[in-house]
């Protein structure tokens, strides 16, 4: 019984770690993509626009 409750104490763990990584990453997702465009700005020695652009959603007709 003692390693059902270490495996499920384990598996929730680990389901919680995943939770949070998948939180972080849809969170800063445009903090993301700058980096990324700045570091391929960095390996290419071109200058990119890494600049995201702001939608406004309440424009948009159905």
């Amino acid at each position: 019984m003692k390693k059902f409750f270490c495996g499920m104490v384990k598996f929730l763990t680990v389901l919680a770690a995943l939770g949070a990584v998948i939180y972080a990453v849809v969170a800063y997702w445009d903090k993301i993509m700058e980096l990324v465009c700045k570091v391929r700005g960095l390996a290419s020695g071109d200058e990119c626009d890494c600049a995201m652009e702001d939608v406004d959603f309440a424009d948009w007709e159905e």
